[in-house]
């Protein structure tokens, strides 16, 4: 038994690292981007400084500063660690044209640990951009709202799904094998630990999860 354990979290941790690599690989390719976006953009508006053509110019730099404000997805929740795991997953589904709408506010200090934080917030949006990858393009959202309320830190997490799933116990039925349901029993584990509450709602064509946590 406790081989098969060992065997788990191995796997787990191993999955973890994956994602985590495509993270930063992703959060990288961008950067390559916007670095070779911007040596163009000084080339062309050196070319309009040269040549005396100053509105030209400004509305360039005026057409730049949309772009940036459409790219700069950049979530700034109050906690460090919140924000580098929540901006890691939003830039990776963007990636993949899961559109994500997320608010989210806490205070700079938790209750939680950080490797716990990232634990439950990044299996939950791991397994909500999962579903959404199965689904049309069009059709793929994720809702992210974090707040605090009152002396809790209140988190829900909902995305675009297939059919209603069935419930076994406190867990919905998934065929995703079972490195997934171990994902899921950490988050559950975790939760228990800080004395919090989760729970689940899957209908047809979304899926939902509540998490509230002691600050």
């Amino acid at each position: 038994m406790f081989g098969q354990n060992r065997k788990k979290i191995a796997t787990y941790q191993n999955t973890l690292m994956q994602q985590h690599y495509a993270e930063v690989e992703n959060m990288y390719r961008k950067m390559r981007g916007w670095r070779h976006d911007y040596h163009n953009h000084m080339h062309a508006l050196l070319s309009y400084l040269e040549n005396g053509e100053i509105d030209k110019a400004k509305v360039f730099l005026a057409e730049i500063n949309d772009t940036l404000v459409k790219v700069d997805t950049v979530l700034k929740t109050g906690n460090t660690m919140l924000d580098a795991i929540l901006n890691s997953k939003i830039s990776l589904m963007n990636s993949k044209n899961i559109r994500v709408e997320a608010t989210a506010r806490v205070p700079q200090e938790l209750a939680v640990a950080d490797v716990d934080l990232c634990v439950v917030v990044g299996n939950l949006l791991d397994n909500a951009m999962e579903a959404c990858e199965a689904l049309p393009e069009d059709s793929r959202f994720v809702r992210i709202y974090i707040a605090a309320k009152g002396t809790q830190l209140y988190m829900c997490f909902t995305n675009a799904a297939g059919k209603k799933q069935r419930k076994l116990g406190n867990l919905f039925l998934s065929t995703k094998g079972k490195e997934h349901g171990f994902g899921l029993t950490r988050v559950d584990s975790i939760v228990k630990q800080y004395d919090g509450f989760v729970t689940r709602a899957s209908e047809d064509g979304g899926y939902t999860t509540e998490v509230i946590l002691p600050l």
